[in-house]
């Protein structure tokens, strides 16, 4: 059953890895602030949601267990309100998303 057990937390726990890896490609891929946002905000509330439910299997039910769950709790709600704090004041300094219309301006304007 211990084997099991181990298994099923490892299994969560590398699905959370490899989702916030993925989300990590994401912040170096994409191409402005606005995307970056979005990309980390969903992505590492998922990751971290998949491993703290796979912790949360391997200690059972203990004190642990509880404190997990209050640290998902805390993070599930703080991370898409960092990520909303981050686009406000970016926003609020000027900075505009990249869009398909920006983009042909800035074609535009390099080939004269």
């Amino acid at each position: 059953m211990d084997t099991l057990i181990n298994l099923i937390s490892f299994i969560f726990i590398f699905i959370g890895s490899i989702t916030i890896l993925i989300g990590s490609l994401g912040l170096l891929r994409l191409p402005d602030v606005f995307s970056r946002i979005h990309a980390v905000g969903m992505i590492d509330t998922a990751g971290i949601g998949f491993i703290i439910f796979g912790l949360l299997i391997y200690s059972g039910f203990t004190i642990v267990s509880i404190k997990l769950l209050i640290l998902g709790f805390v993070l599930i709600f703080t991370s898409p309100i960092s990520g909303h704090a981050v686009a406000i004041s970016a926003k609020k300094t000027g900075l505009e998303p990249i869009t398909k219309k920006s983009v042909y301006n800035s074609k535009k304007a390099n080939n004269g």
